[in-house]
């Protein structure tokens, strides 16, 4: 397996590290806010992960039956399908795609531990989402051994 690590240069101009190997995980970010979805596949991207941006449940959808991602980060609140809907149908269709959802509605953790999501395991995440967080997450849903070194702002 080819392993190499590569420094990048982090938007405020800070040193970022990331670990690379032979197959880039990818990873699909939903979110209504095009700028939210755009900012963390950025984010990922400088730590050496592939990342596609989607911005309604139901094109998020599309793009993960026509390329299966290993992992989805998605808002619970999206037009057309939701989060947790997306979610459920993705772990249907491909059981080995990890799924880690963010929402700043207070109601949300009660609505993953409905009866519809007893099934599956979904972890939570509050918005905003912090860069070192959010990293740490994928890290460990991927597990792909990869140091990561985000700016001190994050």
């Amino acid at each position: 397996m080819d392993r190499t690590v590569s420094p990048s240069v982090a938007p405020a101009g800070k040193a970022s590290l990331s670990y690379k190997s032979g197959r880039r995980s990818r990873i699909l970010v939903v979110d209504a806010e095009p700028v939210i979805a755009d900012t963390l596949g950025e984010i990922l991207r400088q730590n050496g992960y592939a990342t596609e941006a989607a911005y309604d449940g139901t094109g998020a959808l599309e793009m993960a039956l026509l390329s299966p991602p290993d992992l989805v980060i998605t808002d619970v609140v999206l037009p057309g399908t939701s989060g947790v809907q997306l979610a459920i149908i993705i772990k249907c269709v491909h059981p080995d795609c990890k799924i880690l959802l963010y929402s700043g509605q207070a109601s949300t953790p009660e609505l993953i531990r409905s009866p519809h999501c007893a099934p599956y395991e979904f972890t939570l995440l509050s918005k905003p989402v912090r860069p070192r967080d959010l990293l740490a997450l994928v890290e460990d849903r991927l597990g792909t051994g990869r140091p990561v070194l985000v700016p001190a702002a994050a």
